[in-house]
């Protein structure tokens, strides 16, 4: 049975490219626009994995990511951060903080800082979900 992976990407290019990886690698991609949208696609299509942007408009990355972490029945699904800050800036930035209350930002499962070769893109999601 092929897996589902859902994105969430506000910029269609890189939505297009990623369904392009998933879709040659037997994935059954899900598209997202924001985080509003992704959140209503995990509870709705039950992804076996998320590959999430950070920065979006409507709906963060960080807000999604926060609610997936700290959610009893959605904590243990995997996600893929995939963006354009550095992991470091991610970790100690002040909105990642104010979601987290203050507390430890979690470390995401993988984070892949765009731009990426497909590949690479697609040994992160085999080490996630086969």
């Amino acid at each position: 049975m092929n897996k589902k992976v859902l994105v969430v990407d506000d910029d269609p290019d890189v939505r297009s490219f990623v369904v392009t990886v998933l879709e040659e690698n037997d994935y059954i991609p899900i598209v997202a626009h924001d985080g509003i949208e992704g959140l209503e696609m995990i509870e709705q299509k039950r992804p076996d994995l998320v590959i999430l942007d950070v920065l979006m408009p409507r709906g963060s990355g960080i807000r999604l990511y926060r609610h997936l972490k700290t959610d009893e029945v959605l904590k243990t699904l995997p996600v893929i951060m995939f963006t354009g800050i550095a992991l470091r800036s991610f970790l100690k930035s002040q909105k990642a903080l104010d979601e987290f209350k203050g507390g430890e930002v979690p470390m995401p499962d993988i984070y892949l800082e765009k731009p990426v070769e497909p590949e690479e893109l697609v040994q992160a999601i085999q080490k996630k979900i086969g």
